[in-house]
């Protein structure tokens, strides 16, 4: 005999279909170095926790996971991208590699050879990306600026989201970076984040 599920039933089997959506959250990936991983200031005013708190706040659901070493290389970035993305499984990756390439003066080849694997790992993965640019100071001569060019040139190739430079209205205020005259305080995280937001709001779903 056929029999009607009563009222009680429906609702139980409607909050099953609901639960496994409500706890999709999505994760957005940090890969970047000492300018993301909060060097020298509180680990909780680091822009992507930053980032975090304002994804809350717009009610997006989407968790961000910090996988940045201080002093890393794009080459070092390279050589652990795959494991990352095996262990975290992003749907988006935030690359803000490379600053430590261009203070070493490291070959501009290199570095948009591994930009460029980074990206691509990535993508293999189904993952959107945004690759942030770095500068490095004028006193390095036409270095700096065939290594600014790096960031738009793999950004276009592999189809990304950019950011121009991570440090935009920052990098020209000495009071916004510690003693070391390299690393933002506290009080530029928020405009490095308002920074990072402008490439990264379009590929949030």
């Amino acid at each position: 005999m056929f029999r009607i599920p009563n009222c009680r039933s429906l609702l139980l089997a409607g909050l099953l279909l609901i639960a496994p959506a409500a706890q999709a959250v999505q994760t957005i990936l940090v890969f970047g170095d000492s300018l993301s991983a909060g060097y020298g200031i509180r680990q909780d005013a680091a822009w992507p926790v930053l980032l975090a708190k304002r994804l809350q706040q717009k009610r997006l659901d989407y968790s961000v996971v910090n996988a940045s070493i201080s002093g890393e290389t794009t080459s070092g970035g390279r050589t652990r991208i795959d494991a990352a993305l095996a262990r975290y499984s992003p749907q988006v990756v935030i690359i803000a590699l490379g600053a430590n390439d261009g203070l070493r003066g490291l070959p501009v080849e290199q570095l948009r050879d591994n930009l460029t694997a980074i990206v691509t790992s990535a993508q293999k993965k189904n993952a959107q990306v945004l690759l942030v640019g770095q500068r490095i100071p004028p006193n390095y001569g036409s270095y700096a600026r065939q290594f600014h060019l790096v960031f738009g040139e793999v950004a276009k190739t592999r189809k990304t989201a950019l950011v121009d430079f991570l440090l935009e209205g920052v990098a020209t205020e000495p009071h916004l970076f510690q003693s070391d005259n390299l690393h933002p305080t506290a009080e530029a995280q928020p405009l490095l984040l308002n920074n990072v937001w402008r490439g990264l709001a379009p590929l949030l779903k």
